[in-house]
Formats: C-alpha cells, structure tokens, sequence
C-alpha cells in the first residue's frame, strides 16, 4: 500500500470515537455514581489499549509481511500519549483541583498514582522524538533503542491498573497477558534466526 492517507485518516477519526463516547455519556449523566472515576478509568484504559496496538503493529507487520503497517504505528503511539495526557489531567484538575501541593502526600497515601505517573513520564520522550526530524537527528538506531522504553512504559501502566482496581483484576490481567505476548514475540524476533526476526529498523513515517 503506497498511499496510506485515507487509512490514516480513518484511523484518526476512529480513534477519535472513544473520546466523543466519553463526553456523550457525561453530558448525558450517564457516568454512573462517580462520574470523576467513570472517566479517569476510562482515559487509563483507552491509554493501555492504544499503547497496545501500537505495540502489536511490528508483530503484525512481520508475521504477515505487510510493511505498510508500520505507518499506523505513530499515530497510534501518539493517541495512547494523549489519553495518557487526559487521564493525568483528570487527575490533576478534578481529584486534587490544580493543588499541586497536595499531590506529594496523595502518592505516599496511594502508592498507584506514583507509578502511573512514572509511566506517563516515560511516554514523553517517545511522543517528543516521534517526528522524522527527530528519527533523522537521532539516527534510526539511537531512535529504536529510546523507544524500547514503551515497554517499560506498559508494563508500569499495567501495575498501575492492577493497583487501582484492587477487586476485580480480570481486566488488567488481560492486559498483562497481552503485554506479556508482545514482549515475548520480541524475544523470539532477537535470538531466533528465521523470518520474523529478518527485518531491518524502520521507524514510522
């Protein structure tokens, strides 16, 4: 596929749509009981899953071949940066009320908030150096081995999650056991010598 422009913009509106869902429901009042937790948990989901699937799309593309895959793979990195952003503004803006002094002794009381913010720290690189001045300026190897980071990155957003559900943690499992797969599949690519290890770096466009 040489002209990825309409998918691209197909993807951009879908990913758009979990958003306006969002704000919908809150318009509505149809945020439950606790409107405040309906939205931080949902933005911290919507944060794992697109931080997902931009993981998967080089397993995808060297399994199945397709090369043109890796395009999707910014965008997708990127929107998991911006409901990462939304899920810490919620935060800060309606549980502590831009109160900054506050923050300290709210992650020593709740050991979670720390963790998740360590995790969103850690998108801030590879959402800064996602643009192909950057992968120029960096060099595709420097650029490949920073954006390794996403994986420490998951798997703290994953403890997170675990974390802040305490009861039902079927839903973060699922996600640690997917994580788990991506790092795996990682592992195979590196030491075993066969075709889905035989591809070249190449960064998103």
């Amino acid at each position: 596929m040489k002209d990825t422009r309409f998918p691209k913009l197909v993807l951009f509106i879908n990913s758009l749509v979990p958003l306006a869902l969002l704000l919908w429901d809150v318009a509505r009042h149809q945020v439950g009981a606790n409107p405040l937790e309906f939205v931080t948990r949902t933005t911290g989901m919507l944060t794992l899953v697109f931080l997902l699937i931009s993981l998967a799309v080089t397993p995808l593309r060297r399994i199945t071949g397709l090369n043109w895959l890796i395009r999707f793979r910014r965008m997708l990195g990127l929107f998991a940066f911006f409901y990462g952003s939304l899920h810490l503004m919620t935060y800060v803006a309606f549980d502590r009320f831009f109160h900054f002094t506050t923050v300290p002794a709210d992650v020593l009381k709740r050991p979670f908030i720390a963790i998740g913010f360590t995790a969103f720290v850690l998108m801030l690189p590879l959402a800064i150096t996602s643009t192909d001045k950057m992968v120029k300026r960096l060099g595709g190897k420097r650029w490949a081995r920073l954006h390794k980071i996403v994986y420490v990155s998951g798997v703290l957003g994953v403890l997170h999650y675990y974390m802040l559900v305490k009861s039902d943690v079927r839903i973060p499992l699922t996600f640690a056991f997917v994580l788990l797969l991506l790092l795996g599949f990682r592992v195979l690519a590196k030491y075993y010598k066969g075709p889905i290890a035989s591809s070249s770096i190449v960064p998103p466009r």
